[in-house]
């Protein structure tokens, strides 16, 4: 006898995986649960009266092969049915499982960023310590210390954006190069960077806002040899022994000389792309010396100290460095497009 019920236990469980997968709708599930696990007519209910015939000692064994048959047709009684309901959802709503998974998305550091770190690091090779300063400025750190007078020509080229009275967005990192005379005495070299804020069009190589790094070297005895090969090596540094730099004469109000400086594109090859206007040439930093005007604002002695500044946009480097035709890439939110600096 405890065998037949064995092996009636065992048949239940077989049948019942089956009809249960077998079911269409929710209404064909009900009838086969009430068949399988009805407490009055079911099968496992039928069975199970015929325990009373069967040995005592037996009982628990079979009783308890009897629960672990319930559950598992309860737990594929319980999956149909959810299968079923998003069957049923699927064919309502219309819903499209077609798609193609997406992997989940891993972050990276931005290009700019990346090359921000690498131009820190180089210029700290030569010398030079990171600085900050803050992004609300005031117009005298802004401009007049930077000997460019309100009502001068060059402060509408860099008109920004107000946030009170004489308080303004920086519209490049040179404040902080005067709060750092302010702060200390010669011998400084320090590398500022941060983000500025301008009037300039969003076009392939310029954006109204934008990060900028400014580096400033002052001491006794620094001329314009001292400004050039600094630069020169920065340059190699950064762009490769290939690398050719051009000085042209250009102003600056807080500088004197001052030069523009050039790195043949690397985009393009020198041969004329959209990044460098045709020309072969992309314009990564403006420099020069000191201008004694600035001196004098943070009460340096003009007659003692020199020194050479530059300023460059870590987004032109970038360009070059990873072959970057449209400034406006780096200001998209496309993973596709960043994913491929991680």
């Amino acid at each position: 006898m405890v065998a037949d019920l064995k092996e009636a236990l065992a048949e239940l469980e077989r049948e019942g995986k089956e009809l249960i997968a077998a079911a269409e709708d929710t209404e064909a599930l009900e009838g086969v649960r009430v068949d399988l696990l009805g407490r009055r007519e079911g099968r496992l209910t039928s069975i199970l009266r015929n325990l009373g015939k069967i040995d005592p000692k037996d009982r628990p064994k079979i009783g308890a092969e009897a629960n672990r048959i319930k559950g598992i047709l309860q737990e594929a009684l319980e999956q149909r049915s959810a299968e079923l309901e998003a069957e049923r959802r699927i064919a309502e709503e219309g819903l499209d499982l077609t798609l193609a998974g997406r992997s989940r998305w891993r972050g990276a550091r931005h290009p700019v960023t990346i090359v921000i770190d690498e131009i820190c690091e180089v210029l700290s090779g030569l010398g030079f310590t990171r600085v900050r300063g803050p992004e609300a400025e005031t117009e005298w750190h802004n401009f007049t210390a930077l000997n460019t007078p309100l009502d001068h020509p060059a402060a509408d080229m860099h008109d920004t954006f107000y946030l009170s009275p004489g308080i303004l967005l920086r519209s490049h990192t040179s404040p902080v190069q005067i709060r750092t005379m302010q702060a200390a005495e010669p011998p400084i070299r320090v590398v500022a960077p941060g983000m500025v804020y301008r009037r300039d069009p969003f076009d392939a190589s310029h954006a109204p806002a934008f990060e900028q790094i400014e580096g400033l070297a002052v001491d006794e005895g620094i001329d314009f040899i001292d400004l050039k090969a600094t630069l020169a090596e920065f340059a190699r540094r950064i762009f490769g022994p290939r690398a050719e730099v051009r000085f042209r004469p250009s102003f600056f109000p807080f500088t004197e000389p001052s030069a523009e400086v050039d790195v043949s594109c690397l985009i393009c090859g020198g041969t004329g792309c959209s990044a460098c206007k045709g020309t072969g040439w992309i314009e990564i930093m403006g420099a020069g010396m000191v201008d004694p005007a600035v001196f004098e604002a943070v009460g340096y002695d003009p007659e003692r100290y020199t020194g050479f500044a530059f300023g460059m946009g870590p987004a032109r480097i970038a360009m070059l460095r990873y072959r970057i035709p449209d400034i406006r890439l780096l200001y998209e939110a496309d993973t596709r497009f960043l994913g491929q600096f991680s």
